[in-house]
Parts: C-alpha cells; sequence; structure tokens
C-alpha cells in the first residue's frame, strides 16, 4: 500500500494581500455560510516551489515550466550560451570560439525541439496503395501534418505551458552542442530521445504535468495541496493611501502627488498538504534508480520547511506579511487520508482564536478516528504558540 504523508497547519497572516482575484481583492470563498479569505493551491504551490529553500536543497533536480523554450532554444542556437545562463538571464556575452547558428536556420530548428513536446507525433506507418503502386501516408498522419502547431513559427512561443524536468533541459542542451558543433538540423531520433519518462526533477515528480499529445510522458501529482482557508468569517478592507512628492515644498500644493486605493484582509488560515510518498519515489525512478528514495525524503524535507517558513509573494512590500505556521500536525501512514477542514465548517468567533483553532482541530480529529478508525501510524507535533516541537525533528520525521 501507498504510504501518505499528510500536513496540518495553521498560519496567521497580518494584513495582507497574498492572492489577489481578478479585481485586485484578496481571494475568498464561502464556507459553512460564510465568507472566508482564500488562498489558492497554485499560489502557494508556486512560492514554495522557487522558494530559496527549493533552490538551496534541490537546485540540481528543478524543472522549468515555461511556453518559451522555443525562444530561448534559439537564443542558444544563435549564441552559443547553455540554457541555464538564459533562463536566468546570466548573459556574459558570446563564448569565444563560438559560431552560432544563422538566425533563420535557429529559428526553424528551435521550433522543431520546442513542438515535438506539444505538437502530435505522425506515426512512422504507412500504406501501400495497390492504384499505381504509389506510396500514400496514412490517413491520420496526414491529417496530423495538415494540423496548425501549438508553437509559433515566427514568435517561437507556445500556447500552453510545459513543465520541462531538468532531465529533458540536459538533453535539449546536449542537442544544442551538437547542432551548433555540427551545423546541421535536428534528426528526427534525436527529437524523440528529448522527452523522458524517468524523472529526477523532484517539482514535476510532486507537482505533475500533463502533455495533452504525448501522455506517455504524463506525470501524476504525488503532493496535493488545498486551497487555505481562514477558520473565521472575514471581511475584505479598503485601504485609502497617499504618496508625498519630496521636492514639494508646499509653495503652490500642499496636497498629495498620488492617490491610491487598495484592498487587504487579516485572518488565521488552516492549511492541508497531502503527501503521496510512495507515488513520489515511483515518479523519481523507483527501483530503477538507485536514489530514488534519497531524492524523494529531499524533496519532502524541502517542500515541508518551505510549507512552514515561506508565504505566497503577493503585496509583500506593502504589507510585510511573512510569516511561519503557529501549528503543523503531520500524520504519517497507509489508510486512506482526510482533510480535516470540516473542524472549521462552523466559523470561529472565539477571542483566543490560535488555542480555540487547534483545540477544534484536534477535537475533530480524535472523533474522525474514534468512527472511522486511525487512518496514521505516527505523528509529530509544532505549536509555536506554546513552544513545543522542533523543526529539525520533524524533517528527520517526514524524511524517515
Amino acid at each position: 500500500m501507498a504510504e501518505f504523508i499528510q500536513l496540518h497547519m495553521l498560519v496567521s497572516y497580518p494584513p495582507s494581500n497574498l492572492n489577489r482575484d481578478d479585481l485586485g481583492r484578496p481571494k475568498t470563498a464561502i464556507m459553512g455560510g460564510t465568507q472566508r479569505l482564500r488562498i489558492s493551491s497554485q499560489s502557494l504551490k508556486r512560492a514554495w516551489r522557487t522558494s530559496d529553500i527549493f533552490a538551496e536543497h534541490l537546485k540540481d533536480h528543478m524543472g522549468k515550466r515555461t511556453k518559451e523554450m522555443g525562444v530561448k532554444v534559439k537564443e542558444a542556437l544563435i549564441s552559443g550560451l547553455p540554457l541555464n545562463e538564459l533562463f536566468e538571464g546570466k548573459i556574459t556575452g558570446v563564448p569565444k570560439n563560438v559560431t552560432g547558428i544563422p538566425e533563420e536556420k535557429a529559428t526553424l530548428w528551435a521550433w522543431k525541439i520546442a513542438s515535438f513536446f506539444v505538437d502530435k507525433h505522425p506515426k512512422k506507418t504507412s500504406k501501400i496503395t495497390k492504384k499505381d503502386n504509389v506510396q500514400e501516408l496514412d490517413e491520420e498522419t496526414r491529417d496530423t501534418k495538415e494540423k496548425k502547431s501549438n508553437i509559433d513559427k515566427t514568435s517561437l512561443k507556445g500556447e500552453q505551458l510545459v513543465f520541462y524536468s531538468n532531465d529533458e533541459i540536459t538533453a535539449i542542451q546536449t542537442l544544442i552542442t551538437a547542432l551548433i558543433k555540427e551545423k546541421r538540423e535536428p534528426k528526427a531520433d534525436e527529437l524523440s530521445g528529448l522527452l523522458k519518462e524517468e524523472l529526477s526533477s523532484v517539482d514535476v515528480a510532486m507537482f505533475g504535468r500533463m502533455l495533452a499529445n504525448a501522455t506517455r510522458y504524463n506525470v501524476e501529482a504525488a503532493v496535493q495541496v488545498a486551497h487555505a482557508v481562514t477558520v473565521h468569517e472575514a471581511a475584505v478592507e479598503d485601504d485609502f493611501f497617499t504618496a508625498i512628492d519630496d521636492l514639494n515644498k508646499d509653495e503652490d500644493d500642499a496636497g498629495a502627488a498620488h492617490l491610491g486605493e487598495t484592498e487587504f484582509a487579516s485572518g488565521l488560515f488552516y492549511e492541508y498538504i497531502c503527501i503521496n510518498k510512495t507515488l513520489l519515489e515511483e515518479n523519481l525512478g523507483g527501483d530503477k534508480k538507485s536514489d530514488s528514495k534519497q531524492l524523494a525524503a529531499a524533496a519532502i524535507q524541502a517542500l515541508v520547511e518551505s510549507a512552514v517558513k515561506i508565504a505566497p509573494s503577493g503585496k509583500q512590500n506593502s504589507f510585510a506579511s511573512r510569516a511561519y505556521a503557529s501549528y503543523l500536525l503531520v500524520e504519517k501512514g497507509s489508510q486512506q487520508p482526510r482533510s480535516l477542514s470540516v473542524a472549521y465548517l462552523g466559523a470561529l468567533k472565539e477571542k483566543n482564536l490560535l488555542s480555540a483553532a487547534i483545540t477544534v482541530l484536534q477535537d475533530t480529529r480524535r472523533k474522525m478516528d474514534d468512527v472511522y478508525g486511525k487512518c496514521w501510524d505516527n505523528e509529530y507535533e509544532i505549536n509555536a504558540s506554546a513552544g513545543t516541537g522542533k523543526l529539525s525533528q520533524l524533517l528527520m520525521f517526514v524524511a524517515g
């Protein structure tokens, strides 16, 4: 059976606007008949995946999610610069003794490489018609050839985001190096070798990917993240602000140089994460790779540390609303996981919200266990308000 790791967190954010809707207001949700603040799972995952914690511990095992791989491949073909430097904007000039590919050819070759990940591939099979013994492409192949590419042949930008693993980026870089050296276009078998089934990219393995036209390379996410919601009713407030011109000496106009308005809210959020440790190890190669278990353990540690420390970056310069988790309960077991969000279906109204939220969470968990049986075998708890638990011990617990 699969082994699951479940995280139940309580995080308090002061006035902030971490995750905005289309009107620029903090996102909300109706839960239990009352309005709550909400932080989307996409916002949380993005913050964690791009955090310094991930970069420090997993820098050699991180992929890139982009529509612009074709653009970067073209730049690499012309300049000879490595893709990773182009991704990070570390342009240090064209390397010496490198004669790049002319722009016209580089555009075409970059399109072939980028489109391979998102376009349907024509079948290699063909049929011979009896009439005139003429070889023709089968109907499906012909239809595929006539379909519009998902990569624009001029701008080289794609219509959909593609999550490239670090293994695939390495393969693309190897091909680029060969094309520059040999001054030739990519071959069909070289293109087919770019997509990888066995990965060492922890972000792809954790959060998954979908390639509609190459489904065998889809990756089922091993980590599920719920939208964070406040445990109490919450209202979005308006903040009217002004900015003063430093050179305004009140001689002609004592008014503000800028008037503005922004929305904010504050709250105590319940966050839930479910990690399928078994699937994560399988996504990273399983028994085929000797380091899959160690890499999965490092990925889980980085995810947990990021989850308890890292907040979404929205409006941080305006509100400085960074926060660590005040409470964290981790459960490990092989039974079907379950969220404990039902504990807050009734909005809390106590003055000491954190204490009440912890009590309600623990009480709901106990009752769930009484009815359904425990879905966990081991647990670890951090309660910052009580000063109990250690992050270092927690990280050892989740990796074990």
